[in-house]
């Protein structure tokens, strides 16, 4: 029996859609424990508890990939993730599954392998590297292999998430983007993604407000959230360093000053008088990622 630990992840940040990504100390733990026959799970929704769950079927895909004839398992999910909240919870299925499934066959899969596969799973790198890796990470898939780089975020900087009590799916998310954008719109990002890389790591203020701009996804997606307009403007007003969607929502990440509190109790104040319900999280980075122990 062992214990799976992954944490939630904040992608796209802005201008990187589908290549930043960041880790933060929110977690699901999952239990894992071979039985004689059949699937046993305790600690999730019942709608989740079947064989469609995603850490399942992302350990059968493994053992198939693997050519291995599966046992039962037994999984006890421990979660702290939003189902469908923008932070990376579907990541934290597919890796789980991925691991217990290597695990259980051995450890025949290495770290680069189990990256790799994973990215395959989920079509996309920017929440499984930093869900893996920790900390900040770019990265990108290249002839079915993952590409990554850690970025070292300036101390000065810190991250608060804006969680509203609604459920928005990846794939309603990404139904709303166009299938192509205009050249001045890309050049614009590369820019802009550039800027907010150099200045997270400097502690550029300026420039982080400066970069968190985008014309490939967000203002398609923003649409889906209630009341992102308005917070937006709210935050782009204020001492805050930087706002953006957090993967394909409706989180909404609020960057300030480390030392800012001052802002946040303003925000918190100005989400009270908001429709709906808002919940705020100060996220730390986490810069280990994924933790695998026997228990």
């Amino acid at each position: 029996m062992f214990e799976i630990k992954v944490p939630a992840t904040s992608a796209n940040m802005g201008p990187g859609l589908d290549t930043l990504g960041v880790a933060f100390k929110l977690y699901n733990r999952f239990i894992v424990e071979e039985i004689e026959s059949g699937l046993e799970i305790f600690g999730c929704n019942k709608e989740f508890a079947n064989n469609n769950n995603l850490v399942y079927t992302s350990m059968l895909k493994t053992f198939k990939k693997l050519q291995k004839d599966p046992k039962g398992v037994r999984l006890t999910f421990k979660t702290e993730i939003p189902v469908s909240g923008g932070l990376g919870s579907s990541a934290t299925c597919i890796l789980a599954g991925i691991t217990a499934a290597n695990k259980l066959c051995g450890d025949v899969l290495t770290k680069q392998e189990v990256l790799n596969y994973a990215c395959e799973i989920e079509g996309h790198p920017d929440n499984i590297t930093p869900a893996m890796i920790g900390g900040m990470t770019v990265s990108i898939m290249n002839e079915g292999a993952n590409h990554y780089n850690k970025i070292p975020i300036n101390g000065s900087i810190k991250f608060c998430a804006l969680i509203p009590k609604l459920q928005l799916s990846t794939k309603s998310s990404r139904a709303v983007l166009p299938e192509t954008i205009p050249f001045k719109d890309a050049v614009y990002n590369v820019g802009m993604v550039s800027m907010l890389i150099v200045s997270l790591v400097n502690g550029d203020y300026e420039g982080v407000k400066l970069a968190c701009k985008d014309k490939l996804h967000q203002p398609y997606r923003m649409g889906l959230i209630k009341n992102y307009s308005q917070i937006s403007s709210f935050v782009k007003e204020s001492e805050a360093l930087g706002v953006f969607l957090s993967g394909a929502g409706p989180t909404i990440m609020v960057m300030l000053k480390k030392d800012d509190s001052n802002t946040e109790g303003k925000l918190k104040e100005f989400l009270k008088g908001l429709s709906g319900s808002w919940e705020t999280l100060n996220l730390e980075i986490d810069e280990d990622g994924l933790n695998i122990e026997n228990i």
